[in-house]
């Protein structure tokens, strides 16, 4: 006896659903018209990229820094209305904001 069935002993008037739901949570980012500012700095000698000029709730940034930090599997943080990435990750970062219809401007360099 497998385990499919000591369940279907347990609970005998349960159907399985048969719809798959997405793990990934679907979130909606205000968009803009103004693109977002990808700036690259050095702070103690170590590469960052800043990301500013979002002009939608702070919340909606946030989880946008998120995103951004798991997809590239990176450190960073939301201060003072930019996001910080540790690392020079300017390229990675506009394309990832482009998919999503971001228009992103690069400065400095």
């Amino acid at each position: 006896m497998d385990l499919q069935d000591q369940l279907k002993n347990l609970f005998p008037n349960h159907k399985p659903s048969k719809e798959k739901e997405d793990k990934a949570p679907k979130t909606n980012i205000w968009m803009q018209d103004e693109p977002i500012i990808c700036k690259y700095e050095k702070r103690k000698g170590k590469p960052i990229t800043i990301l500013e000029g979002y002009t939608g709730a702070d919340s909606d940034f946030k989880l946008l820094a998120k995103e951004l930090k798991t997809k590239l599997s990176v450190g960073g943080s939301f201060k003072n209305n930019s996001i910080i990435i540790q690392g020079d990750y300017r390229d990675q970062i506009m394309a990832i904001l482009k998919e999503k219809g971001f228009t992103v401007k690069r400065v400095g360099g």
